[in-house]
């Protein structure tokens, strides 16, 4: 059995830079044996944001790399926050907000591009907890996906 830093090795897939806060506020906090993670945005190994609107700028595909790419900002913060992945037990839960055209509808499709990824690090147990997929009016710096989410610690 991997550990979740393992698993996420064998993803390929590379960390951006823990997001800095763009507000008052902290990317993450433990309460307890929980660690809250603020809403994270589109941010990319250079730094800069992917941005657009799905069903406008974006297709549905792009829209869930996008919010695969916020999956990796929250795991970067989870990193900068506590040593490792190892140190999270299971995800408890998701929100995701999608920028999106008022007639799009499958707002659980792109934010799957997240939470699959959370379930190649913790497993299908561990890593799939309860989730909201909603579409937004508008994102911070016309962002395609927001994602706030909450771990229990192991």
């Amino acid at each position: 059995m991997n550990t979740p830093d393992e698993n996420f090795d064998l993803t390929g897939l590379v960390l951006p830079p823990a997001p800095k806060p763009l507000g008052v506020y902290k990317p993450g906090l433990i309460v307890g044996n929980f660690f809250y993670v603020s809403g994270h945005g589109t941010v990319k190994q250079d730094g800069s944001l992917i941005v657009g609107r799905i069903g406008q700028d974006m297709t549905i595909e792009e829209g869930k790399l996008a919010a695969q790419q916020v999956g990796l900002a929250i795991l970067a913060t989870i990193k900068a926050n506590l040593g490792n992945l190892n140190k999270i037990k299971r995800v408890i839960k998701v929100l995701g907000m999608v920028n999106c055209t008022a007639d799009f509808e499958n707002h659980p499709f792109i934010i799957n591009g997240c939470s699959e990824l959370f379930a190649k690090i913790w497993g299908d147990d561990n890593g799939v907890g309860v989730r909201s997929a909603v579409g937004m009016g508008s994102l911070p710096g016309n962002i395609p996906v927001e994602i706030e989410a909450l771990f229990e610690l192991a």
